[in-house]
């Protein structure tokens, strides 16, 4: 009977000492687990803490080649003006939102600032879209190619001779090509090459009409 009891308390000591591993394993599973995922989560915030600092620098480099650009632009067009252009980077919501601020300084010290379009006119928001999308071609890499259909047309005989002037020096400084429809005689002599379209019986012909 003795012998029996002893048994049957070896067998519940045996049960228990392999159900003892069994949770001591499990709990080393655990914790190996709680280790590897506290590892991840160090490694992913020290992934995104490198994103952040890249996407930093590249929106600080980028945002300072654009107002350099857009500033010279405006002032190379609209020489008798005190113009400068400011890029204000806004963070809502992940995403980065920057807007393009334009200044100008009068002689009697008084400063107007604001967006192009609602405070200067359509000629300075057309020099800006310009040169926004040429920073867009260069940024992806794309074919340095602007066709721009009647873009100029806000232009009065003050500024279109600065404008036309300025598409020239892009072309020959930042090797673009610009195909540009216009009806302005002034646009039209500043091209290296220009052609005028007729019209005759439902077809189109181009006639060279510069060297």
């Amino acid at each position: 009977m003795a012998e029996e009891r002893l048994r049957a308390l070896n067998n519940t000591l045996r049960l228990a000492q392999g159900r003892r591993e069994e949770v001591r394993r499990s709990l080393q599973g655990a914790r190996d687990a709680v280790t590897r995922i506290e590892n991840e989560s160090q490694l992913l915030d020290h992934v995104a803490a490198l994103l952040h600092t890249l996407i930093d620098g590249e929106i600080t480099e980028g945002v300072t080649a654009i107002q350099s650009l857009q500033t010279e632009g405006v002032r190379a067009v609209f020489h008798d003006q005190d113009l400068t252009v400011r890029a204000d980077v806004e963070v809502s919501r992940g995403k980065v939102n920057v807007s393009l601020v334009t200044t100008q300084r009068k002689e009697n010290g008084d400063v107007i600032e604001g967006l192009a379009l609602d405070g200067f006119g359509g000629a300075v928001s057309t020099v800006q879209g310009i040169l926004l999308r040429l920073a867009i071609l260069f940024r992806r890499g794309l074919r340095p190619v602007l066709f721009l259909d009647e873009t100029l047309p806000a232009f009065d005989d003050r500024y279109v001779h600065n404008m036309a002037a300025f598409l020239k020096t892009l072309c020959k400084r930042m090797g673009v090509d610009i195909l540009l429809v216009t009806h302005n005689p002034a646009l039209v002599d500043a091209g290296d090459r220009a052609y005028r379209i007729r019209r005759d019986k439902g077809f189109c012909t181009f006639h060279r009409i510069t060297p």
